[in-house]
């Protein structure tokens, strides 16, 4: 086996290899508002349960590596002492990770990502309406664990009301763990599907991708797609230009028969099916070309 030494590893490296071998871990979809009001948005894979009672959640935005400085969730809490724990399932894992994005501050990650803000009861950060549980917390302590690039900050927070979607309770009314369909973060662009097993999301682009916002509002509105869907063309830098689009069409004979006699939502459908394969840039092509 191989020796990792903390002392003589780059932070880096150790947290890759730390994250790879811990794992899956449950994603803490972390809803703030700053001292403005103005919501905040991210997910954090350092998260659980750790009491009952009182009930009590534990997350943990870490100092960036590349440059020690701190995330907008963190000094968000440290504002305002209060959070929205969201649970993530499969069905908003893409408007999750597009969400992580590092926009600037005072940018709406609700509004990037395609997700509906739900007024809370007990606190001011807005629930995720997708998500199948909300849990409305007081920051009661944030425990800084070091100073340099990587450090955590324990959230420590304590449930003051709690949200469940009806739709995934069993017949005696308990949470029914397929019906909940979470999904965990493993090592890598790797996640876990608690039902289902492992899946690849790629990372968002470090250059920021456009957001669901700023998708043309047939394809916003489309009843075809879903929110994984729009999540993956809104991670995206550029929209394809209509020439380039066209061009790539009449070098695909198939797409372009297909595509030359199909109504607006059998081409919705179509792209979806290179959305499925991750082929995102295939997909614009054919929403481009057809508009």
């Amino acid at each position: 086996m191989i020796k990792i030494d903390p002392e003589n590893t780059v932070t880096p490296k150790l947290h890759g290899m730390l994250l790879g071998a811990i794992g899956p871990r449950p994603i803490a979809f972390a809803s703030t508002v700053d001292k403005k009001g103005n919501p905040n948005l991210s997910p954090y894979s350092f998260f659980n349960v750790f009491s009952a009672n009182p009930p009590i959640v534990i997350f943990s935005p870490a100092r960036r590596v590349r440059d020690n400085t701190t995330k907008h969730t963190l000094e968000n809490v440290m504002e305002t002492k209060e959070v929205v724990i969201n649970i993530v399932n499969y069905d908003i894992v893409q408007q999750m990770s597009l969400s992580s994005t590092e926009y600037d501050q005072g940018v709406n990650e609700f509004t990037k990502a395609g997700l509906t803000m739900l007024p809370s009861e007990k606190v001011k950060p807005f629930r995720v309406a997708e998500s199948p549980v909300q849990l409305e917390c007081k920051v009661n302590e944030v425990v800084p664990l070091g100073e340099e690039g990587g450090a955590g900050n324990l959230v420590i927070c304590e449930v003051v009301l709690m949200h469940v979607n009806e739709a995934i309770l069993d017949a005696n009314g308990s949470i029914d763990q397929a019906k909940i369909d979470q999904v965990a973060r493993m090592g890598g662009n790797w996640y876990s599907r608690a039902n289902q097993g492992m899946f690849e999301v790629p990372k968002p682009l470090k250059t920021k991708g456009i957001g669901v916002d700023m998708l043309p509002e047939a394809i916003r509105l489309s009843t075809i797609f879903t929110g994984n869907d729009l999540g993956k063309l809104g991670n995206i830098e550029m929209i394809p230009q209509k020439d380039e689009a066209q061009q790539f069409v009449d070098k695909n004979e198939d797409i372009k028969t297909y595509i030359d006699q199909a109504n607006p939502e059998e081409i919705h459908r179509f792209a979806q099916q290179y959305l499925d394969k991750d082929e995102i840039d295939t997909a614009w092509k054919i929403l481009v070309a057809k508009t």
